[in-house]
């Protein structure tokens, strides 16, 4: 695995959280900004998966 899988996941469970912590909270802003976070985390993830791919792993 490479840095952009693990930072991708790490994004994506803290959006999670932010989605999580918005929804509690009644907060629209914070709930948003969770999904964009999973969204961008899945994104960079893709990117590593596609990397590791091509360096042969």
């Amino acid at each position: 695995m490479d840095k952009d899988r693990i930072e991708g996941s790490a994004t994506n469970v803290g959006g999670k959280i932010k989605e999580g912590a918005g929804k509690l909270t009644g907060d629209e802003k914070l709930r948003s900004e969770g999904v964009a976070d999973q969204v961008k985390g899945k994104v960079q993830n893709a990117v590593g998966g596609i990397k590791d791919a091509i360096k042969g792993r």
